[in-house]
């Protein structure tokens, strides 16, 4: 858990950061659970870092009891995505597994909610988001906004390249 010392997956050099990324793909009654930082202008699923000799199982376990609480089944492995990007002007070069879960734990169905607030400041903004309304909505990596519709029926490589920046 975060506090604890254990050594966050993410590299920094020159060029930019390279990031090991889990991620969940929470549908329920034909919406997906999206979150942002509060400060952010654009969603993303809820996810986060990997730490040093983790499991990409159990680092998702760990980001969703973190973040907002909630105990989680992972299901699964959906996407291995090779994701390259640019946030605040710097590059990023990004390994995610994208699983699909199931909570265990009841979570807020109001349109959107904070997380958890004792770890992060500000807190991560989490929402709702109908599926046939992903093509509205500023999702990184934008490949979500068609794959959310369709999930794949066997694990999909997917080497993706967003040209605008976050």
């Amino acid at each position: 858990m975060r506090g604890t010392g254990a050594a966050m997956l993410q590299l920094s050099f020159a060029p930019g950061v390279f990031n090991y990324r889990v991620v969940g793909v929470l549908i329920k009654d034909g919406e997906v659970l999206v979150h942002r930082e509060h400060r952010q202008n654009f969603w993303a699923l809820p996810g986060g870092r990997c730490e040093f000799g983790e499991t990409s199982q159990r680092a998702l376990e760990r980001e969703f009891l973190e973040e907002i609480g909630a105990r989680i089944s992972v299901g699964r492995l959906l996407w291995v995505v090779e994701n390259f990007f640019h946030t605040s002007g710097r590059a990023n070069h990004e390994i995610g597994f994208y699983y699909e879960i199931q909570s265990e734990t009841l979570l807020p169905r109001e349109e959107s909610f904070l997380g958890r607030t004792e770890d992060r400041t500000p807190p991560l903004v989490f929402r709702w988001v109908p599926l046939s309304r992903l093509r509205d909505l500023r999702l990184y990596p934008s490949f979500l906004r068609d794959g959310l519709q369709h999930l794949p029926t066997e694990i999909a490589h997917v080497v993706h390249r967003d040209a605008e920046d976050a």
